[in-house]
């Protein structure tokens, strides 16, 4: 996640109301993450904002202070399109949600390691099992893999670690790739940590089994893996990460506060 922190940028121009009301839902919602305890994966309601009513000034100063972190994800599937943005605030997440004609229904902030409704769709959009597969003549390694993964599904835990099998290290044949692509068709979530190079992560058609490939600064494909995991680790929010954000965004509204405070006065002044 990002490794260094500096409070945002806003223009002096911005008007007072409309810069303290995009403080306190800011103080709203760090007041809940405050009285959360993480888990990784479900655990009861997260903290969430709504800002599907806030006006375009209030959400563009929200845009300001939020900033981008290196997460973003896609969701696209029969009954949802969400749009996925990490803040440069570890674990907190904007999401909005779109009808099938692109306009948006749905818009609010989330903490956690992954917004909840992301790992809802790719699984219910899976099946729970691998499929019944036929291997022809030229499948090498591929029987092997589809035991494996048949193991490690039958005895999966959300709690233990993620399950890793390196295909980059494995000879694999075109009807290797091929059944590989038939029985694990890419599911409707799509997930892309950036950094120096990106990690792009892919559901399947298979619950909890996702593609999760990684990329060098150049785009080359530099290794390439199933991961058998409620979600890869690679793309989400750790406990440490929240604690962090808890602090930064303490710091932030601190900021915002004396901003406001200096606004006020400076109106003061010239009336």
């Amino acid at each position: 996640m990002t490794d260094s922190f500096s409070i945002p940028v806003v223009p002096n121009d911005v008007d007072t109301a409309m810069f303290s009301q995009a403080y306190d839902v800011l103080r709203n919602f760090a007041e809940a993450l405050n009285h959360w305890t993480f888990q990784p994966f479900g655990g009861g309601a997260v903290p969430r904002c709504d800002l599907s009513e806030l006006s375009d000034d209030v959400l563009k100063i929200l845009d300001d202070v939020l900033g981008e972190g290196e997460v973003s994800a896609r969701v696209d599937d029969a009954s949802r399109r969400l749009s996925v943005q990490e803040s440069i605030f570890p674990g907190i997440w904007r999401v909005r949600e779109f009808d099938r004609a692109g306009n948006g229904i749905a818009h609010w902030i989330e903490a956690g390691a992954l917004p909840t409704e992301v790992i809802e769709c790719a699984q219910q959009a899976a099946q729970p099992a691998l499929p019944e597969i036929s291997f022809p003549e030229g499948a090498m390694n591929t029987p092997a893999l589809f035991s494996e993964m048949a193991a490690r599904l039958s005895a999966f835990d959300r709690a233990q670690n993620a399950h890793v099998i390196n295909l980059t290290l494995l000879p694999l044949t075109p009807d290797d790739y091929e059944i590989l692509t038939q029985a694990l068709p890419i599911g409707p979530v799509a997930i892309i940590s950036r950094g120096f190079g990106s990690c792009r992560v892919t559901s399947t058609g298979v619950r909890h089994i996702w593609r999760v490939q990684y990329f060098n600064s150049k785009n080359t494909l530099i290794l390439n893996t199933l991961t058998i995991a409620e979600c890869p680790y690679s793309v989400l929010a750790a406990a440490e990460d929240l604690e962090d954000t808890r602090a930064r965004l303490a710091d932030l509204l601190l900021w915002m506060r004396e901003c406001a405070e200096d606004q006020r006065l400076s109106n003061q002044g010239k009336s």
